[in-house]
């Protein structure tokens, strides 16, 4: 049974919500205690990164969000910490987003690396060891729960109306059972500074790399075979570019690593590999009616994931081809300032709404010969 009494807040109010538990104090001094170790815990870990002078105060609240959705007890990072929170309204797009992607705790980690921050990363390889060993060299899935649950069928909650109406409520997510070559490729950037930086507790060595090893063998099978791609498309299959050009950054950064190791031969064997991948994705990715790299081996359509070329140093940013890529993105995805993740409709249609990653992509991946006014336009 629940009771309401409404009464005037003359004064301030302190609130405990949590297990039934005896307090050693007062609710007032441990709702203050609590206070006060929470606020200097992220004001000396806020202390430690390395930050701009510009935007202090909105990168250090992505900051904190982004080292929030780790979780500590197994180094898991979650892609959210909702779910159903509609794309768009009545747009069906509403996924449970409560689980660990790899491609998602990549960008989070090389995020927080890019401000100095290293220990979620040493907390996320943690996690990442288990799976990649487990996997044997074989198939790896695009997420897991954060304890390495592979189980996590998707189902609708018919008796929630969702966010204001704007339903269907989704727990689990079906694309544990896809097939997303890229995955591999999100698995050795995500470990690989751990053989490089000298500031780690534990750095990586031969035994890791041997396990790398095994998911870049992975890559160099499946770069050129079809999957869902990294937008997860749940009816249809294509040699994504993207996909193949995560399975060409695997075999490049492996061969960095080898080279840090001073294993020449396994250097000359990943280089090799890479340049077999690049060769491909330099011709088959093109599209010359669109003078642009393609979202696929053969095709047309236009993705913004392609601007990962230059992420990952795949072109460089002022080559020729990049450039007419970025042009004829913002011609075919732009909608204003804002940039759309790909043309062709999905499963759900045509896409509503524009994807903040790939607005930052773009803007942030202008090269000089583009033209100042067009940085401009492209904001973040």
């Amino acid at each position: 049974m629940l009771a309401e009494t409404y009464f005037v807040v003359d004064r301030p109010m302190n609130f405990i919500l949590g297990p039934d538990e005896t307090l050693t104090t007062g609710i007032e001094e441990t709702a203050l205690t609590f206070e006060q170790e929470t606020a200097s815990y992220w004001r000396s870990w806020t202390r430690a990164l390395q930050l701009p002078l510009e935007w202090q105060d909105v990168v250090i609240r992505a900051a904190i969000t982004l080292k929030m959705s780790l979780y500590e007890d197994t180094g898991a990072i979650v892609a959210a910490m909702t779910t159903s929170i509609p794309e768009a309204p009545h747009s069906g797009r509403n996924w449970d987003y409560r689980y660990c992607w790899l491609r998602d705790a990549f960008f989070v980690v090389r995020a927080l690396n890019s401000l100095s921050e290293v220990a979620t990363m040493e907390e996320y390889l943690r996690w990442l060891n288990n799976i990649v060993v487990r996997s044997a060299g074989g198939h790896i899935q695009p997420l897991y729960g954060i304890g390495q649950e592979e189980a996590l069928p998707e189902s609708i909650l018919e008796h929630l109306p969702g966010y204001r109406g704007h339903g269907p409520v989704r727990v689990g997510n079906q694309a544990q059972e896809h097939f997303q070559h890229d995955v591999y490729g999100n698995i050795v950037l995500g470990a690989a500074q751990s053989f490089h930086d000298q500031r780690l507790f534990r750095r990586s060595g031969k035994l890791e790399f041997g396990y790398l090893e095994a998911v870049g063998e992975q890559a160099f099978r499946l770069y050129d075979k079809p999957d869902a791609g990294m937008w997860e498309l749940r009816t249809r299959a294509r040699i994504h570019t993207s996909s193949a050009l995560m399975g060409w950054a695997a075999c490049d950064r492996l061969a960095h690593i080898a080279a840090a190791l001073k294993l020449p031969e396994r250097m000359r064997h990943w280089r090799e590999r890479a340049e077999t991948i690049r060769e491909r994705i330099l011709r088959e990715a093109w599209s010359e009616e669109r003078q642009a790299f393609a979202e696929s081996f053969g095709g047309r359509d236009l993705d913004a994931s392609v601007l990962l070329m230059a992420e990952v140093n795949f072109i460089a940013p002022n080559d020729p081809r990049f450039v007419s890529t970025v042009e004829a993105l913002e011609r075919a995805l732009c909608d204003g300032p804002y940039m759309h993740r790909y043309e062709a409709p999905d499963d759900f249609g045509r896409p509503e709404t524009a994807f903040n990653i790939c607005t930052s992509g773009a803007s942030t991946r202008w090269p000089a010969s583009v033209g100042a006014s067009r940085r401009a336009r492209s904001s973040r």
